[in-house]
């Protein structure tokens, strides 16, 4: 059903937004106000703005999103965009530290079970209308409601009281409520220290009620329906070609907004985008391709920046061939994950021999990963002869000497950085083993709900983290998980996630995360491949910005120099 819905909102995106964006809208959805600091800027260019010109940031960031409501998405690429058109309670600063967002203060109880978030003054939608404690409320039990099937809605809300309640169809259960138009209540089943993360974090943006009801699915598909309060609203989207993100008058904050407008070019094509950078087009590229990057090594203009994520592959756990963890742990193992990371992505990643990555901490400041397994990594990635033995000897007890008997795996990516690069590798990795493996390309807004619906044998995947706690990736493996893509199902790994969510001892809570990861580990529910980093090429011209290790840009701030 998920894989239905997902491809019924693209195609209502691609017919209603090419008939919106026949207009162009210049101010706010239902606002007729300052139409004056809204004039169109879609003729800027990377030369920035003269004087009295109008500022336009014009960047590539990805492809035609999946969706862009805030309680679907579950990209990158998408999360990054809903950064320019939403405003959470709280937010992230340059630090990586809480702000205040919506909420100018905020507390915690003494036992930790109740959050108080006190909202600004005079609150606005992006359509002018005013903006209450009402709409988190809606907006955070719509997150909870089964039938929106948010992907996210039990990492953000499963330790809100009434949680398992509303999942379970009653999302007036949640433990959320407004006492006043200024004030936002969260009641928690169990303490979370990481709580105020979350309040942070865009699946828990406000969405407008009002244009939800009357919309539908297809309130997130259109400029005119898209009502937000962020720093900037949907001015215009072209699929497949842009989205053009302008100033909203209406942010609470409107006067520190120094552009007038970011022009997102949604290009999937590295070559493209490399293109629009050399010729002036776009002043930042996410996608560089692969082949320039010894030519850019150097280059002022060209970043490698680190990232909290990880790079691995889904086996689909509900297919037979993938059923049995030797089979999982030989696949696993016949993968030269130094090769991958240093050769074949040319050093712009690191070689991954756990799932959870360098630089997220433990409960005593030391990185996760130096405390897990003993101290050792899960795979030795300087041994790949001796994995390679261990790998055949594996398939062979799991019933499959040499592959005989071992059906053709089919591997789903997408082509992008080094997806297919990585693919090839895999095609020759697994023929060592006696297997053969068929790559299918599949388009991006395709390829995530084909992925999530289980629609796949095996694929390629990634997780940034959205907080930096083991538990925002560890969770992804719970069998309930909405992000749990490879199907990885373990009562007892569920048993001590539950275990870490529920315990309030720091070292304690750390015990069960590490046994988790053992058991995922063990059975090879997924195969880690690398640590991600960004790799990107960006004007100097562009001042006032960031890029996070969570993955994003944050251009909202951002301003143009000469």
């Amino acid at each position: 059903m998920k894989r239905k819905i997902s491809f019924f909102l693209v195609l209502v995106m691609l017919v209603t937004m090419v008939l919106s964006a026949c207009g162009k809208k210049e101010t706010p959805a239902g606002d007729n106000s300052n139409t004056s600091s809204n004039t169109d800027t879609s003729s800027a260019t990377d030369s920035g703005a003269a004087s009295g010109e109008a500022k336009q940031l014009v960047a590539q960031i990805g492809p035609n999103p999946e969706t862009i409501d805030p309680a679907l998405n579950s990209a990158v690429d998408g999360g990054n965009m809903l950064l320019f058109a939403f405003d959470c309670l709280l937010n992230v600063d340059k630090d990586n530290k809480i702000i205040p967002g919506a909420a100018e203060s905020y507390e915690p109880s003494e036992d930790g079970l109740t959050w108080t978030f006190h909202l600004r003054k005079d609150l606005k939608w992006s359509d002018g209308s005013p903006l209450t404690a009402k709409d988190f409320v809606y907006s955070w039990k719509r997150v909870a409601d089964p039938n929106t099937a948010a992907p996210y809605a039990e990492t953000v809300l499963g330790m809100v009281k009434g949680y398992d309640e509303a999942a379970g169809g009653n999302p007036d259960a949640l433990g959320v409520s407004a006492p006043d138009d200024a004030t936002f209540v969260v009641e928690l089943a169990h303490p979370c220290v990481y709580f105020d993360k979350l309040a942070a974090f865009a699946t828990l943006s406000p969405v407008n009620q009002a244009t939800i009801e009357k919309n539908g699915d297809a309130w997130a598909t259109a400029p005119e329906s898209y009502i937000c309060n962020g720093p900037f609203y949907i001015s215009e989207w072209v699929p497949s070609s842009y989205i053009l993100f302008k100033k909203n008058p209406n942010y609470r904050d409107a006067a520190s907004i120094k552009l007038d407008s970011i022009k997102l070019l949604l290009m999937e094509d590295p070559n493209a985008a490399y293109g629009a950078y050399q010729s002036g087009e776009a002043m930042m590229i996410k996608d560089v391709p692969t082949a320039e990057i010894p030519s850019l090594q150097g280059n002022a203009e060209f970043h490698v920046d680190p990232d909290l994520g990880t790079y691995y592959l889904d086996l689909n756990n509900t297919l037979p061939q993938f059923s049995d963890p030797k089979v999982r742990q030989a696949l696993s193992l016949a993968i030269d994950r130094k090769y991958v990371a240093e050769t074949l992505m040319q050093g712009t990643y690191t070689a991954a021999p756990n799932f959870v990555g360098t630089a997220v901490i433990d409960y005593d400041g030391k990185q996760f990963m130096d405390n897990a397994n003993g101290g050792k990594p899960y795979i030795d990635i300087n041994d790949h002869a001796g994995n390679l033995a261990k790998a055949k000897q594996l398939l062979a007890e799991a019933g499959y000497p040499d592959g005989k008997g071992f059906p053709a795996i089919k591997y789903s990516t997408n082509d992008a950085a080094y997806h297919k690069v990585v693919a090839q590798y895999l095609q020759q990795a697994w023929k060592e083993l006696g297997i053969t493996v068929n790559v299918d390309i599949v388009e991006w807004a395709s390829f995530t709900p084909m992925r999530r619906a289980g629609d796949y044998e095996s694929s390629r995947d990634g997780w940034l983290f959205d907080y930096n706690d083991p538990s925002n990736m560890l969770e992804l493996m719970v069998s309930t998980n909405g992000n749990n893509n490879a199907k990885y199902n373990n009562p007892d790994y569920d048993a001590l996630m539950d275990k870490a969510a529920a315990e309030i001892d720091p070292k304690t809570r750390s015990g069960y995360l590490h046994q988790a990861e053992d058991l995922m580990m063990s059975d090879a529910g997924v195969i880690p491949i690398a640590y991600y980093n960004d790799f990107y090429l960006q004007s100097p011209k562009i001042t006032g910005s960031w890029h996070s290790p969570y993955g994003y840009w944050y251009f909202q701030y951002a301003d143009i120099t000469e």
